[in-house]
């Protein structure tokens, strides 16, 4: 039975996920009144729309050190606050210098969250529901994005200067989760990894897992001892497998395409045939799919496995930016293109969307855990700054087709990636899979 407070604990730092979310998508519906407000030129409005996406991978780069000096609990606080500070900037600025700087501010804590929010859950999760809890991010991303989309499409009822209310609405969320950080504990991990405090870390795995805390409680201590004696560096040969597959996990992540679908939403709607308001409705649809396809997904990951999601996944997205890519070049209607893409969020969602964050938290050993998260995040964000900053200049060059067919040519070496290299992780201690893969 799955103690209630551990329920509450990830439920809270979950919250991150939703940050996450809600400020990765909210620009989509702001961008082109933005564009318009300042007239921007293309590189200024690309350089609008990516701030965020480059905040957000100096943010991942720089999220493990926190994490591993403050503590998990403490790096959550800084991350709230960066949300708080950051939303209200974004809707009060007064020059569009202003708005990239608390944009970018914005990124930097998306960034950090997916660092640690992660970690902090994985480490305070008992194994046979360690898959589920982690993706609990993942749901609280996708709900995020979801809100943002449906916030933006009713506030944007009201007029094009809507914009700044639409940013501005995020210091709400922001404002609770910087309120219910102080109720969680801090990780028994991180206590006993960096700090020695062990009757601290032993109240914590109690309420965690009340008959084989002290069996955990052993193997934390092992790795820990093991960690003093050897240099940790995270590109050490000894790390070399892990690091490998976090890299190329987050790599076919943004290959995916997922990240210029959920910025450009709207316009790539419209590039399809369908009138504006249309393309709005429809970007709803891709958030409403995308939250109930991450639910589904979060009841079969840890039964099924990751490798499984992911197997799954990768056929279907294939199969799926194949038909976007025909449909554009063929020129067949908007609605056919849109059904295409919302097959795709659902295969996107079932499989990448909820294994990324789980995988790659779990994969790394203690004593590396969140320098490893912090170079799989880094990757993840530093390809999504590539593909989003080129998206616009590519979609108004070429159009459609050729840019989904290169996804789709993405998602084939994904599924060679899955079926052949990556290991299923279900069921295990993070002590048993960090073994098992330096090991393998």
């Amino acid at each position: 039975m799955l103690q209630r407070k551990i329920i509450l604990w990830s439920l809270i730092v979950a919250l991150g996920g939703f940050l996450f979310g809600f400020d990765t998508a909210v620009i989509s519906g702001a961008e082109q009144a933005i564009q318009k407000y300042w007239s921007l030129n293309d590189f200024q409005h690309g350089l609008t729309v990516a701030i965020a996406l480059i905040g957000t991978a100096f943010g991942a780069l720089l999220g493990g050190i926190p994490s591993d000096k403050l503590g998990r609990k403490g790096t959550l606080f800084l991350i709230a606050a960066l949300f708080l500070f950051a939303s209200l900037g974004t809707a009060l600025a007064t020059n569009w210098y202003a708005f990239l700087l608390f944009r970018f501010l914005g990124g930097l804590g998306v960034g950090a969250s997916s660092v640690t929010a992660p970690i902090y859950i994985s480490e305070i999760s008992p194994a046979r529901n360690r898959g589920k809890l982690v993706a609990l991010f993942q749901f609280n991303i996708v709900f995020g994005i979801l809100v943002s989309y449906l916030s933006n499409y009713l506030i944007g009822l009201s007029g094009e200067g809507s914009w700044r209310l639409m940013l501005g609405v995020q210091a709400v969320p922001s404002l609770v989760f910087l309120l219910l950080i102080r109720f969680i504990p801090e990780s028994p991990r991180w206590l006993i990894l960096k700090r020695g405090r062990i009757e601290e870390a032993r109240a914590t795995m109690q309420i965690i897992d009340p008959t084989g805390f002290d069996q955990d409680l052993m193997e934390i201590q092992k790795t820990s001892a093991a960690a003093v004696k050897e240099s940790a560096s995270i590109f050490s040969n000894k790390y070399r497998r892990p690091v490998m597959l976090a890299m190329l996990l987050a790599l076919f992540n943004q290959l995916s395409g997922i990240n210029a679908i959920i910025y450009f939403a709207p316009r790539i709607f419209e590039m399809s045939g369908l009138a504006k308001s249309s393309s709005l409705l429809s970007t709803v649809g891709i958030g409403v799919v995308n939250f109930s396809f991450t639910l589904l997904a979060m009841n079969f990951i840890d039964r099924f496995g990751r490798k499984t999601l992911m197997k799954i996944g990768s056929i279907g997205l294939v199969l799926t930016l194949g038909l976007a890519s025909y449909a554009f070049y063929q020129h067949i209607g908007g609605w056919a293109i849109t059904v295409a893409l919302l097959m795709y969020i659902a295969f996107f969602a079932f499989s990448q969307g909820a294994v990324i964050w789980v995988f790659i938290s779990e994969i790394f050993p203690n004593e590396v855990r969140a320098r490893g998260q912090t170079l799989g995040s880094s990757t993840h964000w530093i390809m999504a700054v590539i593909i989003a900053f080129n998206f616009p200049y590519f979609a108004d060059k070429f159009g459609g087709g050729p840019i989904f067919l290169f996804f789709c040519l993405m998602m084939i070496l994904q599924m060679i990636f899955v079926w052949r290299v990556m290991p299923e992780t279900k069921g295990k201690s993070l002590e048993q899979i960090g073994d098992t893969v330096i090991l393998h």
